[in-house]
């Protein structure tokens, strides 16, 4: 499957017509997203007449934006003023804006659409969406942007937008073997969506490589903040390792993939350092929640007061308990917050990143919970520059992940770093498989 990077190439010479690329898209949408369910909203008609009209501008002498022609999967709770937002509320069904939320109106500048909306997890929170792993169908996505990861998995698109409030772009990523790229906090522009915790949440992006991932993030976050293109750095990294958190634990196989892993990065030249979490951060994971839950009742109590019985289980319990948080104790975690933001740097002092498992373990078997998000929690919480690269593949035949998390501000060297583990692992697979095809078998990643 073509990169995006080439699939930008080709829109913006004209060698790809953005009508052809759309109906390829379309058929593939057509012929499996009955059994994935990436898409809330889609409308065909809708999308050839964008296309149309991006090709028409080509024509009339307009000069390619940095996504011309590029459709593009957007989680269901931006608002865009020609399709549904409806987030996955129930009493929110047939919500229509008046208006485009900026990441959109980003979007359509730099020359790109929306394909169409992909499905979340109820008010992007807990209670599991309908899609699918396209991995295999009996296991989970992921949340709560299990759509736009979908997506992408599928082939349905090249590019998918989501957001994260806990785990919900790396997550996802990780169960549905993208890359998916969460950058520092403020760096994209959530005006416009629903936001669970306006505190925390942020938003993502879903494609198949590291570099695919920068080419859509830079014309969609503030000007200049993200460099269109990706490099390796000029000599192997320095990376510190962190395989367990106080409030969560690594699956056996998970431990074992992630070790292999670590030791290719490092007979590559990566200097590897097992490193612990700071004692300060053991309760992280309560810090979050505290946050979340309170902010989250200023989001949508209203919405619970009116229409309860129309809300999951998940999220009336989520809200009752934010509703049992006073603002002494939301104060104090907010506080403790920016303590330890203002620390965060003393943990990549020795280090260039930090290299940890983005979950348990592959997709869990189940579609009732989206799996534990417990990998991603300080990083999120802290605003840090988060990615996940596919690395490997469990006995299961699912995927499994590495997470990179670098400085706040850093995303050029988190990308960087990615972007070597990324081609690393690349020389390893075809390694393997040149030894494999002469009869001889390695210990590595599939």
């Amino acid at each position: 499957m073509a990169t995006l990077v080439e699939i930008l190439r080709d829109l913006a010479s004209g060698g790809l017509p953005a009508r052809a690329y759309t109906d390829r898209l379309l058929e593939r949408i057509r012929a499996r997203d009955g059994r994935v369910f990436a898409f809330a909203h889609l409308e065909f008609a809708r999308a050839r007449a964008l296309a149309d009209a991006c090709d028409l501008h080509r024509a009339n002498g307009g000069v390619p934006g940095p996504l011309h022609g590029l459709p593009v999967a957007l989680k269901d709770v931006f608002d865009t003023a020609d399709l549904r937002t409806e987030a996955g509320i129930a009493a929110w069904s047939s919500r229509q804006p008046s208006e485009d939320a900026v990441i959109v109106q980003r979007l359509r500048a730099a020359g790109g659409f929306v394909l169409g909306k992909t499905i979340t997890s109820e008010a992007a929170f807990m209670h599991p969406p309908e899609t699918r792993n396209p991995w295999n169908p009996q296991h989970t996505p992921g949340g709560s942007s299990a759509g736009s990861a979908a997506a992408v998995a599928a082939g349905f698109v090249h590019a998918a937008i989501g957001t994260q409030t806990n785990g919900s772009v790396i997550r996802p990523a990780a169960f549905c073997g993208v890359v998916g790229y969460k950058p520092s906090a403020g760096l994209v522009p959530l005006d416009g969506s629903l936001q669970f915790s306006a505190t925390l949440c942020q938003a993502g992006f879903f494609t198949r490589s590291v570099a695919d991932a920068a080419a859509l993030a830079a014309p969609l976050a503030e000007p200049g903040a993200i460099a269109p293109e990706v490099t390796e750095p000029s000599s192997p990294p320095r990376v510190g390792l962190i395989l367990e958190y106080p409030w969560t634990s690594l699956e056996p196989e998970a431990r074992q993939k992630t070790v292999q892993v670590v030791r290719i990065l490092a007979s590559a030249g990566a200097n590897v350092t097992m490193i612990d979490l700071p004692p300060r951060h053991a309760d992280a994971n309560m810090v979050h929640r505290l946050i979340m839950l309170h902010e989250g009742v200023r989001e949508l109590g209203d919405l619970q007061e009116r229409a309860r019985g129309q809300l999951s289980v998940e999220l009336n319990a989520g809200l009752d308990e934010g509703r049992r948080i006073n603002r002494g104790t939301y104060g104090e975690a907010m506080l403790r917050r920016a303590r330890w933001i203002e620390a965060a740097g003393e943990m990549f002092a020795k280090v260039d990143v930090i290299l940890s498992p983005p979950a348990a373990g592959p997709a869990p078997a189940r579609l009732e919970a989206a799996g534990d998000t417990g990998f991603c929690t300080l990083w999120n919480l802290l605003g840090l520059p988060m990615i996940v690269v596919p690395c490997t593949v469990a006995a299961n035949g699912l995927p499994i992940g590495m997470q990179v998390v670098g400085p706040a501000g850093e995303d050029a060297r988190v990308l960087a770093v990615a972007h070597w583990i990324e081609n690393v692992l690349g020389r390893a697979r075809r390694a393997a498989g040149a030894s494999r095809g002469n009869g001889r078998t390695e210990d590595t990643q599939q």
